[in-house]
Parts: C-alpha cells; structure tokens; sequence
C-alpha cells in the first residue's frame, strides 16, 4: 500500500509540473542577456540606483524586525478570527486589526488625508513615502495604447512622470497593459475607492529607483509581452525585450511598499525583488492561484542580493498556490504574522543562506503527507545549510505541518522597540489578516 501511494504521488507530480511555468529569472542565459542589453542610460540608472539601494540597507536588520513585532503585540482588536468573505461587506465598527491598517484604515476622512498612508509602513520599507508631498495625479483613461507618445490620463502616462506623484483613480477600470509598465521614482498608486484591475495585460515593473508605493489594486493573469519602443521617463523611452509575465517586478530597486493588493495567475512570479534590491516591505495582501509566488534574489552567482532585506508581513497566502512563499537567496526576510492556509509543496525556500526569521505565522499543511514540511532548501547538502540561521518563533502549525530550523538558536535577540515589528503568536493570525487584499473603501466611511 505505502509503495503504490508513493506512485501514486510521483505520478501526479509528473503530471503536474511540466504544466507549471517555471521562473525565467533564474537562467544564466536570463543574467546574461540582459547585464549586455543594458546601453548606456540603463547603466547611468544602475549605478545610480546602486548608491540609493546601499543607502536603504540596515546594518542592524534585527533592529527593524523587533520593531515590528513590539507594536503588534500592543494591538489586537475584536475576538472574531473568521475572515472577511469576498462580497459580504462587514457593516460594524471599523476593525484594524494589525498595526499598518490601525495607522489610516479607522478615519472616515482617509479620501481627504490620502497621503497619511505613507505614515504607516513598517518592517524594511519603513521609510518609503511614494509620492507624499507631490501632486496628485488622477487617472481618468484605462487605456494603454501608444508606449512613446503617451496619452494624458492613462497609468502609463502617470508613473512616467518627472517628481513625486500621488496617483489616483477617477473610477473604477480594468487597464490591460500592452507592454510593462516602468515607472520612476516617487510615486504612489492608490487605488482605494474604486475597482483597479491590472489585468490580462503585461505587469509592473519597478527597475532602478526608488521610494515606490503600490497599494489597493488587483494584479492578475499577467503575461509575457514582446518589447518594443517603450517610454521609461518623461525624457527617455528606449527598446525592452521581452518582459517576463511578473505581476510586480522589482528589480534593483529600494525602499518599496506593497499593500493591500490582490494577486493571482502570472505568468511567471506575483513578486520578484532581484538585482540588489532592499528596503521592501510586502503587507496585508491576498496571493491565490499560482505556482512560484515570490522570488527573493534570482540568481546564485548574484551575490550583491546580501543587502536585501524584506518584511512579509500580515498577508495570506491562500488556495491553489503550489511554492515559494517566498523562495529566498542571499539576503534577510522577516516573515511575521502571515497566513499559510495553503500549499502544495512547500511554503518557504531558499538556497545560498539567506537569514529566515519566522514568526507568528499560521501555517496549515496540505493533506498531502509529503508535503507537510514548510521549508526547502535547495541546491545544498544539509552540512552547508545546517549553519543558515533559520528560525520558527511563536508559529502555530496545524494539520501536520513543521518547520525545519538551522543556524545559531536567537537568545537575546537584539530587537529595539524603537526599529522593529514584533509579531503575535501564530493563534492570532486569522484576526491580523482578516482584511488582507484590496479593500471595498467608500468615500465617506472608514476603510
């Protein structure tokens, strides 16, 4: 019996995975083709970015995840662990029930404060602004059809635009991107109050710059798209290759937050964050439907990733999702308070030791008994990961799961109150990711 189950097993995976795109990042052809490709402006915007990305790194990254995981332990609000339902709206008090959504979500005001949001990010990206203290930009044509001439109003016009730029949404719209859209520096998306959907298009691409919001919009059924002449800033459009299917890709880039996004279904990751870049932090957000969700650092040979350093945090990670929750090299991820309700193989990976601080998380295992264990390091024997410092702190694992630790145990860690987020035990995820995703935000009421 246990022989024809693991048939039965190796058979379905057979099937299975040749039907999964696998990551283009991750070939050597991939680093090779594009470190040539890049002529001399690209290279001007690498070196530039370069200094900004060394500038956002934290000597002491302890520091910041200790930060976040005071202030969560000061707040938790109502007794109810069962997630909102998509398409029942929740009509009793206003309930932020983590740290980053107790910062704006309560004030019935937020359409006339848009920018406070940039107040609340915390963990690595806890000093993007976006677009504070820019204009407002509103976006009022979903349509995408000139990538050199570009039409006022549309998306692409907007993140192409010299300066911060606070960006918003006359109406709810569907916009399907003809090729990636590259935006600049200082710019925020806010999608709250109405319905975005970057869908059935190309994706969004942050690429050597900085200081990015992207917040209350849905990312989906991303796909690769040929290249061509396309505008990257108000004084310069060039040719891109082919793009690579991301929902969001951020590559080189620093000081980035994403919130309250929806993801599902690209053609290649929902989120990379490659090429040096750091300073990130990834909240409160819904990824369902997908096979390699997050890739952290793309290449082994790529050792300038060290400086990364990325916060999860309060998001759920839900149905028909496969692996790389995320899938890190090099670097420092602090995964904290973050909902695993699903995976097929495994939820957290990584290779060429990164440092993987767990904690608070929730994760509940496949029904599969092989695919029980959360973690996965690949491309090494146990006698080098051994020392890789991956550590599990107050998580709560259900239905079999467990999670493989190594490196030094922390004792006395040097967390600071006054830099870092310190998360709940993993009993209290499903309150502190009850409204994970895009938010239903009405003009007029709380979010």
């Amino acid at each position: 019996m246990a022989i024809r189950q693991n048939l039965l097993v190796l058979l379905s995976l057979a099937v299975l995975i040749p039907t999964l795109n696998a990551n283009t990042l991750e070939s050597e052809e991939y680093w090779q083709k594009h470190e040539n490709e890049f002529d001399p402006y690209w290279k001007g915007r690498a070196e530039t970015a370069a200094v900004d990305n060394n500038a956002a790194y934290f000597p002491d990254p302890y520091s910041v995840s200790g930060n976040l995981s005071s202030s969560v332990s000061e707040l938790i609000v109502g007794k109810d662990k069962r997630r909102n339902l998509k398409g029942q709206r929740y009509t009793g008090p206003c309930m932020a029930t983590n740290p980053i959504d107790r910062c704006w979500r309560c004030d019935p005001n937020w359409a006339n404060n848009r920018q406070k949001l940039a107040d609340c990010v915390q963990g690595f990206g806890r000093n993007t602004v976006g677009g504070k203290g820019g204009p407002f930009y509103v976006v009022t044509d979903p349509s995408d059809d000139n990538m050199v001439d570009l039409k006022p109003g549309t998306l692409r016009h907007a993140v192409t635009r010299t300066g911060p730029l606070w960006i918003i949404f006359e109406r709810s719209m569907m916009i399907k991107l003809k090729q990636e859209l590259i935006m600049t520096s200082d710019k925020t998306i806010d999608g709250r109050g109405v319905e975005v959907y970057i869908a059935s298009g190309a994706g969004i691409t942050v690429q050597f710059i900085r200081n990015v919001i992207i917040h209350g919009i849905k990312v989906y059924d991303i796909q690769v798209h040929g290249g061509g002449m396309i505008r990257d800033s108000e004084t310069h459009y060039g040719l891109r290759t082919q793009s690579d299917g991301d929902g969001i890709s951020i590559f080189g880039s620093s000081n980035i937050w994403i919130d309250h996004v929806s993801m599902r279904n690209c053609y290649d990751g929902l989120i990379d964050a490659i090429m040096g870049s750091t300073a990130i932090t990834i909240s409160n957000s819904h990824f369902t439907d997908h096979n390699e969700a997050m890739l952290f650092g793309a290449s082994d040979s790529y050792d300038k990733d060290k400086i990364m350093q990325i916060t999860l945090a309060f998001n759920h990670f839900g149905k028909r999702l496969v692996q790389r929750m995320p899938r890190c090299r090099y670097g420092f991820v602090h995964v904290v308070n973050n909902d695993y309700t699903h995976w097929e193989m495994y939820a957290i990976g990584g290779s060429k030791h990164p440092t993987i601080i767990s904690e608070g998380n929730r994760f509940i295992g496949p029904d599969n008994v092989h695919a029980k264990e959360i973690t996965k390091r690949e491309y090494s024997p146990e006698s080098e990961w051994s020392s890789w410092q991956w550590r599990s702190i107050n998580d709560e694992y259900m239905n079999g799961a467990f999670f493989v630790q190594s490196g030094p145990e922390l004792v006395d860690r040097p967390f600071s109150r006054q830099d870092m987020i310190k998360a709940k035990p993993g009993s209290y995820v499903g309150r502190l990711t009850r409204y994970a995703g895009s938010l239903s935000c009405r003009v007029g009421l709380p979010c």
